[in-house]
């Protein structure tokens, strides 16, 4: 299978710089101290609650209202940053791309699942996939296991990356 990477639009070292170098030391240390994990994994979550907020900034209409894509530690990271407010109204209007404020709403899966038929709740969780993919150039062993379809893909159907990668729906 041979899959063409589009180059990406912003780089893995271009996040820390949407929040500034303090901001995002602050929220690494965060999650660092509330999560147990190492400092490498904790750069790595909060750049994919980026990465999360950067996509649903940049494709409101494909990709605002769907059910969180991400595992609950990204989740965690955003209501952290939510809590920011100066720094995360800031991020938001001034630093992604499309420059309005991305709220939160708390839904458990299970009140979301009685709202979305099965399919439905397919479709929208893999619509995530080739935005992604064709934003930041793909998912990684390191990305991955934060995308909660993606991490489900490759560990419980046994996809590989490059496959998962490979995926296309018809709404992008």
């Amino acid at each position: 299978m041979d899959i063409a990477m589009n180059t990406p639009k912003i780089y893995f070292d271009q996040f820390p710089s949407l929040l500034g170098d303090n901001i995002f030391s602050e929220v690494t240390h965060y999650t660092v101290m509330q999560k147990s994990v190492v400092q490498q994994e904790a750069e790595q979550q909060v750049i994919e609650c980026l990465k999360f907020l950067y996509l649903t900034s940049s494709f409101p209409e494909q990709l605002s209202g769907l059910f969180l894509p991400v595992e609950q530690a990204i989740d965690d990271v955003w209501h952290y940053l939510i809590l920011q407010t100066r720094e995360y109204r800031t991020l938001c209007e001034k630093k992604l791309p499309g420059q309005f404020f991305i709220e939160h709403r708390s839904m458990p899966y299970e009140n979301y699942g009685q709202k979305a038929d099965r399919e439905k709740m397919i479709e929208e969780a893999l619509r995530w996939i080739p935005i992604y993919r064709n934003t930041f150039g793909g998912f990684d062993a390191q990305s991955a296991p934060h995308w909660t379809m993606v991490r489900y893909l490759h560990e419980q159907l046994g996809m590989t990356l490059l496959e998962i990668n490979g995926l296309d729906t018809r709404t992008t």
